[in-house]
């Protein structure tokens, strides 16, 4: 089988010109697409006055998807299996589902194919059962070749036999099921449960056996920063869009090019693409202008919500003052070889708690040549966090996919890694002191100390209202610019986990305000930090031996 390249890498001119997001297909059965478009523009909308058809009352981005699904479909072998639409709200996601499923029953040639929808909340399942019925009902040569079995949520096709079932999300549902196709409703939401990915990898086991079967995503971009297996699956129709992975899933991705200002209205255009039916971009400005007064976390919560935007750095009301400005100070490119290579002076911070928490530790070097400080971070933690914290657990395999959490099988482990990364800077000769909350200390001390990090060189580092200055200095430094970072995940969630509580004319960030969600790595880099604006000396010229 030739495969077929799903890749538009001209995805960013095509969105911006309001054209396709699909790729060139020459291989696309055309017949076959056109068929499905037909019986597709023909069902009606049941909850608006009218009822008209979706040939004007849906999106050329729903019909895009039906064309591409079943004229991909040879009779033999599908060659796209998956397709991943990334949608705002308001644009008719649950609706096209739905009509799309009702256009498979139709279209499907199998007896007794099993079709699936899959939403994440019981109210978006009756939503999607309502408009697949409603659909159904509006035409009468259709009401009299359905059963409908609301008790069920089960529509039958008479003449195939062939059924639409339609679920809310719950670990059983593929058991024992070989469905023909199956359809995710909002996979952000979905990928919160704490099965979503095994679930998910269930369902496309189940569909192997189907050389028709197909996995429909419509989702909407998530109100955290994306993690576990939404985090991945968007990655992926990425990859595949940008032409970096060959994969037989058809990306249709409404989001922003990197170089579009989201915030002008003007723009909001090219990620509404059902603009002019069920939703207006006009509609949109008083919304966004209330989300503007409503603050920083309201704007960035409707954003991603209704214009895609992929929220880094989650802000709520009492967040840490320097969170605001820690996105725009990353720096993709910094590595700890080059802070070490940029450095005349280094300091380390580290904290960490009970087995429940992770082990944080966090290097500021200070530029030899500017003087701004550059943060590089890291963390360690015992299966028994993932297994304790089960709502965070996807997004912490997340981190350490990206080498910024290290898991440790066996007790100590960390402790001993920690110290030997501790002791390749200070043989690069660039160690100043390492900076550690006084309490509890004892083990990572004695590392320490066994690879010759002794004396003043480790330093207690009092917590609470007495850190306020560290906080202070890191929140003024990432105003003005002077501190760089690389941009890693693990760090912005931690920096959007951290809580602010006033302490008289201090401030201080807790553990316990956070509450289940980790902060321990910028603790450390509070650590570290207490202990550069001690301005300490610049340490003789670094080891041609980098870590």
């Amino acid at each position: 089988m030739t495969a077929w390249s799903l890749a538009c890498p001209d995805w960013a001119a095509r969105i911006q010109a309001g054209q396709s997001l699909l790729p060139e297909m020459p291989l696309l059965l055309r017949a076959e697409a056109e068929r499905a478009v037909t019986i597709f523009n023909r069902l009606r909308l049941p909850d608006v006055p009218g009822r008209p058809p979706l040939s004007t009352a849906g999106g050329d981005w729903q019909r895009d998807i039906v064309r591409a699904l079943f004229g991909s479909w040879d009779g033999t072998e599908r060659h796209i299996r998956e397709i991943f639409a990334l949608v705002p709200k308001k644009n008719a996601k649950t609706t096209a589902g739905a009509a799309i499923m009702v256009t498979a029953l139709l279209m499907n040639r199998r007896p007794r194919a099993e079709f699936i929808i899959v939403a994440p909340t019981q109210d978006v399942s009756d939503l999607a059962y309502r408009q697949a019925v409603g659909m159904i009902e509006a035409d009468p040569v259709l009401a009299a070749k359905f059963h409908v079995q609301e008790h069920l949520k089960r529509i039958t096709y008479r003449p195939t036999n062939a059924f639409l079932k339609v679920k809310s999300f719950d670990p059983k549902i593929v058991t024992g099921t070989k469905p023909a196709g199956i359809l995710l409703d909002e996979l952000h939401v979905i990928a919160e449960a704490p099965d979503a990915d095994r679930v998910i990898g269930q369902i496309r086991g189940g569909l192997i056996s189907q050389p028709e079967g197909f996995l429909i995503t419509i989702t909407t971009q998530s109100e955290r920063p994306p993690a576990g297996v939404f985090r991945a699956e968007l990655m992926k129709a990425r990859k595949v869009r940008d032409g970096v992975l060959q994969a037989p899933i058809l990306p249709v991705l409404y989001e922003f090019p990197p170089e579009v200002e989201w915030r002008d209205p003007a723009n909001w255009k090219m990620v509404t693409p059902n603009d002019g039916r069920s939703i207006t971009v006009q509609r949109l400005v008083p919304d966004y202008h209330a989300a503007v007064e409503a603050g920083e976390e309201e704007l960035r919560r409707w954003a991603s919500q209704h214009l895609n935007v992929e929220i880094g750095l989650a802000l709520l009301s009492d967040a840490w003052a320097g969170a605001e400005h820690w996105e725009p100070q990353a720096d993709p490119d910094l590595t700890l070889n080059q802070l070490l290579r940029r450095a005349d002076v280094v300091t380390v911070g580290i904290d960490g708690g009970g087995l429940d928490d992770l082990l944080g530790l966090s290097v500021i070097g200070r530029d030899a040549i500017t003087r701004d400080w550059l943060l590089w971070s890291r963390a360690w933690a015992h299966p028994i966090v993932l297994e304790r914290r089960k709502s965070e657990a996807a997004r912490m395999q997340d981190f350490a996919r990206d080498g910024d959490l290290r898991i440790v099988a066996r007790l100590g482990d960390d402790v001993e890694e920690v110290a030997d990364l501790v002791a390749d800077i200070d043989r690069a000769g660039l160690l100043h002191a390492v900076g550690l909350d006084p309490v509890g200390i004892g083990g990572i001390v004695d590392a320490l100390a066994e690879r010759h990090i002794t004396g003043d060189r480790v330093v207690g580092i009092p917590q609470g209202w007495r850190i306020s200055g560290a906080i202070k200095t890191l929140e003024r430094k990432l105003a003005d610019g002077t501190l760089r970072h690389p941009g890693q995940a693990l760090m912005a969630w931690c920096v959007g986990n951290a809580r602010v509580e006033p302490r008289g004319n201090a401030v201080t960030i807790t553990k316990q305000a956070a509450g289940k969600a980790k902060i321990d790595p910028l603790v450390a880099a509070f650590n570290a930090a207490e202990l550069m604006s001690r301005n300490p000396e610049a340490r003789s010229a670094p080891s041609i031996f980098l870590i």
